[in-house]
Parts: structure tokens; sequence; C-alpha cells
């Protein structure tokens, strides 16, 4: 974990760097001098002024003319005075602005989108759509195509980053309520409060940073696996495809097909499997849920600050005081999420490359540039690992892939997608271990039980209430029984998400 406040800072440049690490990131994600809060305030960049040295307010008004001091008292006061949930997100919203407006590292800024570039997204789509056709069992998922500028992704993105982040933020919120007795509370109020106040903003910091990064390099509305945009909206960043593919000597058309496949995929996907969203999400609010933080280093600390005096203050904050730990929950959680997404990405991975290979001549050097992308850290795991702890390492993404293709040949694109009907139904991380084991093993047909259900209960059912396998209806006995066995010999189970969930 980083050394940040929450310890949900951008990750350091070298991991597992020990004291050096702690030396590069003293700011809170390495994005400009300390403040006295342990992050930068934005536009306050540059170095710190003569006398800076461990004093956080010369590093961060040394060098300012009165214009920028009167603004970063502005900016103070907004911090102290928010009163709103765990995450300060209209400090994250302008934060992400500014970001994005400032351009990527390549000095590209963002711009405007025009009739031409809407017109060719909104028919690569739908070209798309038609080459899925063919591939996958599940209709088109895309109502509308859009074409996003950066600002555009980021206004559209930022409700479901609320959404993703707000369980875990709370979490750590309530855990620094729950640390002090309560009479000290009623003593430490006006602290408390504060504390609060500025815990709101260093989560909108952190979160506004990361948003407008991380929106100078998506393609789409689906890259790091999630559906981060409105339902039904295929959505692809001009910008970003055409730097995406600058330096790939592939054709720019092939490049834009590709790419547009990948988002018209995901959007079938999370379109036609309703369950699916909750899963992910769930995973994300199980691992807040797991969330625990050292309250006997946080009780020490509490104990010794000086609310007059905000260098001590910084001091606690840069130590980790509210760093959560990694609990046994969390750990299930992360498995979980990980796996989903992995059978997510593979799926995609399988139905665009099926779709793709007999007509794009780069097919195969597209989807092996986004297995390496995703593989080599790029948005989604520094994002996660940012915004909320969650390092994702899409590691079973080739495994996945490999076992949606095999199940593609052993029962065909029906067979396929039908596992998308019930989360029980779906392979586990051991059976991406064994995916040949998986893919000749008879799987039940929860249909059919649903079905033995509901004629149960409207009274014209068989009788449930006897031993399956009494009597001649053998398959339909298995399929009931199937649904509540315990765990088999073999390590599977019928609730295979069940093990992620214990």
């Amino acid at each position: 974990m980083s050394d940040t406040p929450f310890g949900f800072g951008l990750p350091p440049e070298e991991p597992e760097n020990g004291d050096e690490g702690k030396k590069k990131d003293q700011s809170g994600g390495g994005q400009g001098p300390a403040t006295p809060f342990g992050f930068g305030l934005p536009g306050f960049g540059g170095p710190p002024g003569p006398g800076g040295g461990d004093n956080p307010f010369a590093a961060m008004f040394g060098s300012m003319n009165p214009n920028d001091l009167g603004a970063a008292f502005q900016q103070l006061g907004q911090m102290l005075s928010y009163e709103g949930g765990p995450v300060n997100w209209d400090m994250a919203k302008q934060i992400a602005r500014q970001a994005v407006s400032q351009g990527t590292s390549d000095g590209t800024k963002d711009a405007s989108v025009g009739p031409a570039d809407r017109a060719w997204v909104e028919e690569t789509v739908r070209l798309a759509d038609l080459w899925l056709d063919g591939v996958t069992s599940l209709p088109s998922g895309s109502g509308s195509a859009v074409a996003w500028s950066r600002a555009e992704w980021v206004e559209a993105t930022l409700p479901v980053w609320q959404e993703l982040v707000d369980p875990v933020a709370e979490r750590v919120g309530a855990a620094m309520g729950q640390v002090l007795p309560e009479e000290m509370q009623a003593m430490a109020g006006p602290l408390i409060g504060m504390m609060r106040s500025m815990g709101g903003a260093m989560f909108g910091t952190q979160i506004g940073q990361a948003v407008g990064v991380l929106a100078g390099e998506v393609v789409g509305s689906t890259d790091i696996g999630l559906p981060l945009g409105p339902a039904g909206k295929a959505a692809l960043l001009p910008l970003n495809v055409a730097a995406f593919g600058k330096d790939l000597s592939v054709p720019e058309e092939e490049v834009r097909l590709y790419l547009a496949l990948r988002e018209a995929a995901h959007q079938r996907l999370f379109a036609h499997v309703p369950w699916l969203r909750s899963h992910l999400f769930g995973a994300v609010e199980g691992y807040a849920r797991g969330i625990k933080v050292d309250t006997a280093k946080l009780e020490d600390a509490v104990g010794q600050l000086d609310p007059s005096n905000p260098e001590q203050l910084q001091e606690a904050l840069q130590q980790g005081m509210f760093q959560p730990e990694d609990t046994p929950e969390q750990k299930t959680a992360l498995a979980r999420l990980e796996t989903a997404l992995a059978l997510v990405e593979g799926w995609v991975d399988a139905v665009v490359h099926e779709a793709a290979k007999p007509r794009l001549s780069s097919a195969d050097a597209l989807r092996e540039t986004l297995r390496r992308r995703r593989a080599s850290g790029g948005p989604a795991e520094q994002t996660f690992a940012t915004l909320i702890g969650l390092e994702l390492r899409p590691r079973r993404l080739r495994d996945a892939s490999r076992l949606w293709a095999s199940l593609t040949d052993a029962r065909g694109v029906d067979g396929r997608d039908g596992l998308w009907a019930h989360p029980d139904m779906l392979p586990t991380a051991s059976d991406l271990d064994d995916p040949d084991g998986f893919v000749h093993r008879e799987h039940l047909d929860f249909s059919e039980l649903d079905k033995l259900l509901g004629d149960a209960a409207s009274g014209k059912g068989p009788d449930l209430t006897k031993r399956p396998g009494s009597d001649s209806g053998g398959s339909g006995g298995s399929g009931g029984s199937g649904a509540d066995t315990p765990d088999s010999a073999d390590g599977t189970s019928t609730d295979e998400d069940g093990d992620d969930s214990k």
C-alpha cells in the first residue's frame, strides 16, 4: 500500500522500492509540491519557493503571486467547508476537467468532436454490430453510437465512478468515526468534522487527477471492463483512437473497426446479461466492507494531533494514518472481481477476434497490442489502484479467452453464450486452470430448475418433496438436487461464485 492519505495515491514510479518510494511521492501522487494536507491543489505546481524545506506553507505559497495566493486560500476554504458525502465530487470534476484541458504528456490537447468524427463513429459501430451478429447469440446492445471528447467522457462517466468509489470512501470515513470513545468524540467534534471535510477533498483530488489522466488514454466507455457510460450507448473517443493507432503501422480504418468491435461486444454483454453489472459492482462493495483501519495507530495519532498545527496533521496523513489493511474479506472480493473481469474481457477478446480475423488483415496484431496494453498495467490497473485500492492485473485474460474459444468449438455459439444466463454457470478461477475439464463437464440446466420451482409454487408440477431420482425423471431430479449440493470432490461447486464470497 502507498504512504499517501487513505492509501490510495497514484502508483509510485517503482513499486516495492522502500524508502525511495516515500521520498518520491510525498505529495500524494507526485503531482507537485506538498501542501499542508498532503496533496497538490490544482494549479499550484512548480518548485517551492525560498525557505520551503519542510515547511508546507512555504513550499505551497513561496513562489505565488497575490492572485494565486488568493485562489489558494479560496480553495482551502472550499475544502474545509465541504459538508457532503465521503468524496467531494465537485472538486473531483473540477480537477479532472483541468487535467483534460492541460492535455496529455505528448502535447495533445482535447478538442470538440466535429461532424465528420461523429459520422465515422456511427457508421463504424453499425458495421461492427453487423459483424458481431454472426459470432454471438447476444443481440446488439447499442441503441446509439456517440463520439466523445475527453471532457465529455469525464462528464459521462463520473456518475459510475461515484458508484464505485463512494462505498470505499464511506467505509474509511466510518472507521475514522468509530475509533474514539463517545465522550472523546464530543470533545473532538470540530476536529473530526474538519478531518472529514479534508478526507472528502483528498479523495476528490486523487479521483479527479486519476480520471483526468485516464480521459487522455481510453478509447471508449468500456476500456476497463466495466460499463462506465450510459446504458445502451456505444462510445468512442476519436482523438484517443487516432493516438492509439498512430505508431502501429496499421491502416486507420482497421484500428477504428477493431476498437468499435470491442466497444460493441462489451455493450452486448452488459445489455443482455442483467445480473453482470451488479455482480461486478457488488464485488467492489464487498471489498469496501472488508476495509479495516489500524485503529491503534489512528487512536495514537488522533490523541497527539493539534488542530492548529497543519504540519503535524500533514505528517500524520503521510505516515498512513488512515491506511486500510488487507483483510481476508478484501482478498476474497478482489479474487471474485478479478475472475469476473477476466471472463468479461476474455469473452470480448474471443468474440471480437472471431469477427475480425476473416475481415481485417491486422486483426492478430491489434489483438496482441490490446492484450499487452491491459497486462502491462494500463488504465484499468492504475485507475483502480488510485481510486479504490484495487490493483487489478488482468493476468487471466489469455486463459479466459482460450476457455471461451474452446467452448465455442465444443458447444457452439449458443452453448457458449448460454453460460451467461446464470452466474453459477460461469467458470471459476480454478476452471481457468483446467479449461478442458470445464469445457467437457456437464452443466446444470437452470431453466429447467426454474420451471420446476415455478410449477411447484403454482401447484402444477411434480412433488418436489420426493427425493430426487426416486422416479424416472432422472435429469430433472439431478438438476434439482444439484442446485443445493455441496462442493464436489474435484473442488467445483454448483455455486461457482460461492467460493469467492465465503
